[in-house]
């Protein structure tokens, strides 16, 4: 760009710099993203915030990487579990939903991790006191 009267010289110069293939750029980092992958993300931080469950830091990028969508129904499942674990007097639970599998601070109502039926580890779950089987 000339400084002197902010014009480009071409018009590959403003296409290099304002339009880029295949890249979207978000907080100064340059990733490969679909459109698929930003509506399942959007569709999963609605019916997160829709939610009286909160979910971790940690629980809410296994959901992104494992491409883990949960829907209304499934949402609802989740927190009747844990307030059933909560009657129970269960302080760290596993939920099982469909495929799904959920380790849940129950007093906190967070849910701290999440995986499908093919990251179970050999199916052992350490450093619960409880499971519900919905």
């Amino acid at each position: 760009m000339n400084k002197i009267n902010n014009s480009f010289a071409s018009i590959e110069q403003v296409t290099d710099q304002y339009f880029s293939q295949n890249k979207v750029k978000r907080d100064g980092i340059a990733a490969d993203v679909s459109f698929e992958d930003v509506l399942r993300q959007k569709q999963s931080r609605q019916v997160m915030e829709n939610s009286s469950l909160k979910f971790s830091k940690h629980a809410s990028m296994r959901l992104l990487d494992r491409k883990i969508n949960l829907t209304e129904t499934q949402n609802a499942r989740l927190e009747n579990g844990v307030r059933q674990a909560d009657e129970k007097g269960i302080q760290e639970s596993l939920v099982l939903i469909d495929s799904l599998a959920f380790i849940v601070n129950v007093p906190n109502r967070t849910v701290v991790t999440a995986m499908d039926q093919t990251e179970t580890n050999g199916n052992i779950f350490t450093n619960i006191d409880g499971a519900v089987i919905m």
